[in-house]
């Protein structure tokens, strides 16, 4: 069976090494004759912000409708995207606020504290750079991106393989670590992993 892979990319800036990344990806994952879409988050027009929290529903503008249908659609999910300030950029952080809502990643349980997980099935690859060694980002900063995007995001609405490639420090790195990098993430596409 094809898989059906979509590749959102969360970096705003359209000339950062993580669009390269995901080139990179994509090229490799091409040759493997799998489904591709993918979700530019700086190219959607909408409002980051979850204006009334979980009170009251804001109506979805289309391009935030057309990534939901998208992320019902994959198989696998790949996340390409800078950690900056030990998180996610805030247009990504406002992508996820939007668009991962009860009633289409998770329901609510009445009267209890548990949910139904919607996203059930499928399996995701985060793919982010880090300005520090990664190393130190995982033993000595205890990876608060990661466990926010893989625990309590992408486990929380039923993504449950969710695997992680760490590639830093960019900053200040010679061309031939990033063309070293571009190629094994063009690897992991190749095995749509």
């Amino acid at each position: 069976m094809m898989k059906r892979i979509l590749i959102i990319n969360g970096h705003p800036d359209k000339e950062s090494y993580n669009f390269g990344l995901s080139e990179a990806y994509k090229k490799g994952a091409k040759t493997s004759n799998a489904e591709i879409k993918e979700i530019n988050i700086r190219e959607l027009n909408f409002n980051p912000n979850l204006q009334f929290g979980y009170r009251k529903q804001t109506e979805l503008e289309p391009d935030l409708l057309d990534a939901q249908a998208r992320l019902k659609w994959a198989d696998h999910l790949v996340w390409i995207y800078p950690v900056w300030w030990g998180s996610v950029p805030a247009i990504m952080k406002g992508f996820l606020d939007r668009v991962l809502l009860p009633g289409f990643a998770f329901n609510k349980k009445e009267n209890s504290l548990w949910w139904v997980k919607c996203l059930t099935g499928k399996t995701a690859r985060i793919i982010c750079t880090l300005d520090q060694p990664s190393w130190y980002y995982k033993w000595f900063n205890r990876g608060p991106s990661h466990n926010a995007m893989k625990k309590m995001t992408m486990n929380f609405v039923g993504v449950k393989r969710v695997r992680i490639t760490v590639i830093g420090p960019v900053r200040l790195s010679k061309e031939e670590f990033r063309i070293k990098w571009l190629k094994k993430v063009e690897k992991l596409g190749q095995m749509n992993k």
